[in-house]
């Protein structure tokens, strides 16, 4: 559904539920990672673009002391209403329904929190839960957005946003118990159409927006529509196995080491941890390789490290699944695709593809009709950063 589509559906939600007019809405965008998987924590290079895929909040201020959040989003779990005083948002805590972590957290971060005043919100959304398209950060991002506009707070400044990232990513360390690296809140605030962002997970988090040349190409993410259950654990596993092969090879991130260095360090690691990070190491490379392709329309060579980095997640970081990996193995049959992978954190969730416009079609029927499971698809093309709707 477009933007539009669903602002026009929280208006209507927002008017039925609190019997008034909505005063403003407020949206931030889901992210496909074109390349650059598991690098955000290990302060390396990661290659998102924001895509149509939004979360929007409809709102107003609020006629007495509470505020009170609804969403409409089916894939939730109940209750779907959260209400709580305003002076209580300093003293918020997570908990029970665990969608409502990622918005209090948001409140009881933000900046402002000592000015926000009683305000309603219908959420809307048409980024999927559980695909690795990002829902927690378009959900962070539009509450924080959501709060700015309602302050009447309208910086745009690059450290503004950066700021915005560090509070939602904030919310999701500590109310959702998820700790993700800094990507996903980034690309969501500071997004520009027709554009991907190679950035620099480092503490300054420098970015660079390169033009996307969406005129020859396209981008189709395809959900497999599966998530195993052990993926929140094993990313935390993950975490813990790159801190240690960077201690053991005496370097402060497994951004500052080389597979040189990681090779002079093979006979003391075990197995496992030499894995996860090689995998690390190899992929920074092909992030930066990769903008640099797709920046001189090199969509072989961008397409040709795409593989490799699924590979590499698929047998030295083991965060593939059987549902992702045929995914792949059926894009890549099709005729005008440059490449494929899985996107996101993993165990599930989707594939994104880099193709010719006319293999488009040829890409959905051959999926269609091949795959085991039932796929959703997304054609997508680089969207804007979160920001105010008119209404």
């Amino acid at each position: 559904m477009s933007l539009e589509g669903l602002v026009e559906i929280g208006s209507k939600e927002y008017k039925k539920f609190f019997r008034s007019d909505a005063e403003l809405a407020t949206f931030a965008p889901g992210r496909v990672n074109l390349i650059g998987e598991h690098t955000d924590y290990n302060d390396g290079f990661v290659f998102p673009m924001a895509i149509p895929l939004v979360t929007v909040m409809v709102g107003g201020r609020s006629r007495n002391s509470t505020c009170c959040i609804v969403t409409m989003c089916s894939d939730v779990d109940d209750p779907k209403m959260i209400e709580f005083s305003v002076d209580s948002i300093k003293a918020l805590v997570s908990g029970y329904p665990k969608w409502a972590n990622y918005v209090k957290g948001v409140l009881a971060f933000h900046p402002n929190k000592d000015k926000i005043p009683p305000f309603n919100v219908i959420i809307v959304s048409s980024v999927p839960c559980g695909g690795g398209l990002s829902s927690s950060a378009a959900l962070e991002m539009a509450m924080h957005t959501f709060v700015d506009h309602l302050l009447e707070i309208k910086v745009n400044s690059v450290e503004y946003m950066k700021s915005k990232a560090f509070t939602c990513q904030k919310s999701e360390h500590l109310f959702a118990n998820v700790p993700c690296g800094i990507m996903d809140q980034m690309i969501s605030a500071m997004a520009k159409k027709d554009h991907a962002m190679l950035m620099d997970c480092r503490l300054s988090l420098d970015v660079k927006l390169i033009n996307f040349p969406s005129e020859n190409v396209s981008v189709l993410v395809t959900n497999s529509n599966v998530k195993h259950e052990l993926s929140s654990g094993e990313y935390e596993v993950r975490r813990k196995q790159c801190e240690k092969a960077a201690l053991l090879m005496n370097v402060p991130k497994l951004r500052d080491a080389t597979l040189d260095t990681l090779q002079g360090y093979k006979e003391i690691f075990d197995d496992v941890t030499y894995r996860r990070a090689k995998h690390v190491i190899s992929e920074n490379g092909r992030c930066v390789q990769a903008a640099n392709a797709i920046q001189n329309g090199q969509y072989k060579k961008f397409g040709k490290l795409m593989i490799e980095s699924h590979c590499s997640l698929r047998d030295d970081y083991e965060v593939s699944c059987s549902e992702l990996d045929e995914l792949v193995k059926l894009a890549m049959e099709v005729d005008g695709v440059f490449g494929s992978r899985m996107t996101g954190g993993g165990f599930g969730g989707c594939t994104v593809t880099l193709l010719q416009k006319e293999s488009v079609e040829p890409f959905l029927k051959h999926v269609q009709e091949s795959y085991t499971g039932k796929a959703s698809f997304y054609l997508c093309e680089p969207f804007h950063g979160a920001q105010e709707i008119s209404l």
